[in-house]
């Protein structure tokens, strides 16, 4: 989990292995996000990193917000990758 003032970017990395699994941000080509920035995009990253998670069979993770407090953002993101069907 990074989160910038325009962007915000989530990543699935097997620690164990060092290797990420998959990812989402804003700034993916392709991207109809214009901005990262807000509640809305972050909402989307946590739909899309659900989905590309369960589509490889991860359907459980540990959530680390990476030191930023659990709110606005971070928090959209996570419960929208919850309720995609992402547990943690």
């Amino acid at each position: 989990m990074f989160r910038s003032l325009n962007h915000i970017y989530a990543q699935l990395i097997d620690d164990a292995k060092g290797v990420t699994l998959c990812s989402a941000s804003t700034v993916e080509k392709g991207s109809e996000l214009k901005s990262g920035g807000n509640v809305e995009s972050a909402k989307a990253i946590g739909r899309l990193i659900a989905e590309r998670a369960l589509a490889k069979g991860i359907s459980s993770v540990v959530f680390d917000r990476g030191g930023y407090l659990y709110h606005g953002r971070i928090r959209s993101l996570a419960e929208s990758a919850r309720e995609a069907g992402l547990k943690f």
